[in-house]
């Protein structure tokens, strides 16, 4: 009979991914990590319908305390980002640090699994030509998650199951009812769990930054507002401003050394390059010469063309077809081939 551990954040895609493979006659356990103290799917809470779930399916639960990694590398990484006025974007340093990583070397190690599986929409195919796995897009559009999973290694997917991929979160929930899971009307978790745990991110980094006052200003220097601490904004930023003009202002640059929040119209704030460092080439082996893909800035942006240019130090340059509103620093950039993910990396800076 064939293993697997499934990874049980306590929501319903994964317990649809553990009851799935379940009742496909796999021998099923159940792994959930304790990420973080206070609520949360992925924390108390989480655990608690873990382990009913677990229960309910009658299979073994295992519980992994990483808070100390997730205070390294998320807690810790969000914080300094912000107070370098970067955005940082903590959910795929998560899956490639925190997440994956130990998820598979308990299974291997302590359980003597070697796949893993998540309730992640996204899609896992190998290439027998080229030898390399490649990720797609999910079936379902809406909740295709492959752009947070853009810094996983061939090492993992090649243990790795996505048993949702190919189904839609209509077709999911239907099997929560069918299965008669607990957490079958559970709604959905936030994107981001420090903001489930906390309130807000404003609450969050509040607690370990501390606000200060400064200057609003525009392109050209001049005062238009006040902030109150430049951590409380993000490039692309319109709502919560607090600034009178004839037409509608977006952050498009945070200065945490002269403490200015920079604002401009969306014409002026387009860009048509940046460069993106910590590459990770993943379906494909990373090229020598530039090539055409489509890229993603944002979660939720739709994919535009872009000329890739291959730079040192796992670095590309992206080149957009279109001036592009909201480039963010921290932020992921990913790259497609229709429903191929190519590669990603996180955003370093822009052209002014």
């Amino acid at each position: 009979m064939d293993k697997v551990v499934v990874g049980l954040s306590g929501g319903v895609d994964s317990s649809v991914a553990a009851a799935t493979l379940h009742h496909q006659g796999y021998h099923v356990e159940g792994l959930t990590l304790w990420l973080m103290k206070g609520k949360g799917q992925c924390c108390s809470e989480g655990m608690v319908d873990a382990a009913s779930i677990c229960e309910q399916l009658n299979i073994p639960h295992h519980i992994v305390d990483t808070r100390d990694l997730f205070q390294t590398h998320i807690v810790d990484y969000v914080i300094s980002g912000y107070e370098e006025g970067v955005t940082p974007l903590p959910c795929s340093q998560c899956n490639r640090t925190v997440k994956f990583p130990p998820m598979l070397e308990y299974a291997q190690k302590t359980l003597g699994i070697d796949k893993i599986a998540t309730g992640h929409y996204a899609r896992i195919e190998y290439d027998s030509k080229g030898d390399r796995f490649q990720l797609l897009k999910a079936v379902d559009s809406n909740k295709d998650q492959s752009y947070f999973l853009y810094d996983l290694t061939q090492e993992l997917l090649a243990h790795l199951v996505f048993p949702l991929g190919n189904q839609t979160k209509a077709q999911t929930r239907e099997m929560a009812s069918k299965f008669n899971l607990s957490t079958a009307e559970k709604p959905e978790s936030q994107d981001l769990c420090l903001i489930e745990a906390h309130g807000s991110m404003k609450d969050f980094l509040d607690q370990y930054i501390t606000p200060k006052q400064g200057e609003i200003v525009d392109l050209q220097g001049n005062v238009l507002g006040e902030h109150d601490g430049v951590h409380h904004y993000t490039i692309g930023q319109r709502k919560g401003l607090g600034v009178a003009y004839s037409e509608p202002l977006y952050v498009v640059k945070l200065d945490t050394v002269m403490n200015r929040v920079i604002v401009a119209t969306r014409n002026e704030g387009g860009k048509t390059e940046c460069t993106v460092q910590r590459m990770n080439w993943v379906s494909i082996p990373q090229p020598s010469a530039p090539i055409q893909a489509e890229a993603k800035i944002r979660y939720r942006s739709a994919p535009q063309a872009v000329n890739v240019v291959p730079l040192d130090n796992d670095r590309v340059k992206l080149i957009f077809s279109e001036p592009q509103f909201g480039i963010t620093p921290g932020q992921a950039a990913v790259l497609y081939h229709g429903d191929m993910l190519l590669a990603g990396g996180i955003i370093e800076k822009y052209d002014s």
